[in-house]
């Protein structure tokens, strides 16, 4: 890895990234096992949001409190290993490592988590869907991607909620001057868009130097930026089938346990 990395980037999914479950079925198959059988059927005739809104408020008519809610959260499997290595990261002063957390969850699924294991000032930002509790109890949940309003241009397939190519490319922007190195932690279909903004290595060499050695034909850019791609998932089938079409260009590591991950950032 660069040797010349002095700020870095890591960016997190939450469900099955940091996390090691999804929050939006984890709700329900903990506390309305049927509400969860029924989201299975209309997950295709309805927008994924609008679904865990409407499923929300069917829990909230049958009595489900603000409490059980977030009991539910905090008792969601989370694994040490990523506590312990996004705690070392963010105290390591060389490279200095800011982190930002791109999600399809809501803000008071992950605010509750991150507050149970003690992160809650981990992430610079966190963008997700919004979230809040009403006075009754109710958790009012809506698309961060107003269907009302303007809706994102993704091309790659992101939900309509969001796209988290463009909010990647936003915060970038919001945070300058840039990254030496951007590090992206993910596993769903919907990952493989910001993962494809991701940058090639940049070459510290004379431009004579850099010519000579980039005219030899076996000659390969290396990547400045890496991809943490969960195994058999929805990132990784995707980076296989359509990474080279769609010119991934980043480094790509594999892992399937949190301890895999803690063990990356320990190498970094």
């Amino acid at each position: 890895m660069a040797s010349n990395v002095e700020r870095q980037l890591v960016v997190f999914d939450f469900d099955w990234s940091m996390a090691d479950q999804d929050t939006d079925r984890w709700i329900f198959e903990v506390l309305a096992p049927d509400i969860r059988r029924k989201m299975k059927t209309l997950k295709d005739d309805i927008q994924w949001t609008d679904l865990i809104a409407q499923s929300l408020e069917e829990l909230h008519g049958r009595g489900a409190t603000r409490e059980q809610i977030e009991h539910t959260l905090k008792i969601m499997p989370f694994h040490p290993a990523m506590v312990r290595g996004v705690t070392k990261l963010k105290e390591a002063s060389n490279p200095t490592t800011t982190f930002f957390c791109l999600s399809n969850a809501n803000s008071v699924f992950i605010s509750t988590i991150l507050e149970s294991k003690g992160l809650q000032d981990l992430f610079e930002e966190i963008v997700t869907n919004p979230a809040h509790f009403e006075p009754s109890g109710l958790l009012k949940l809506r698309r961060r991607v107003d269907p009302a309003g303007p809706q994102h241009t993704c091309q790659v397939g992101c939900s309509p909620n969001m796209c988290k190519g463009e909010e990647l490319e936003a915060f970038l922007k919001r945070h300058q001057p840039g990254f030496d190195r951007i590090i992206y932690v993910g596993d769903g279909t919907n990952d493989f868009c910001p993962v494809l903004r991701l940058r090639r290595q940049r070459f510290p060499l004379s431009l004579a130097v850099f010519d000579l050695i980039i005219s030899s034909s076996s000659f390969r850019l290396p990547s400045q930026d890496m991809v943490l791609c969960r195994r058999f998932r929805g990132l990784e089938r995707r980076i296989a089938k359509e990474g080279e079409v769609e010119g991934l260009k980043c480094q790509v590591k594999y892992w399937a346990g949190a301890w895999e991950v803690e063990e990356i950032f320990g190498n970094l």
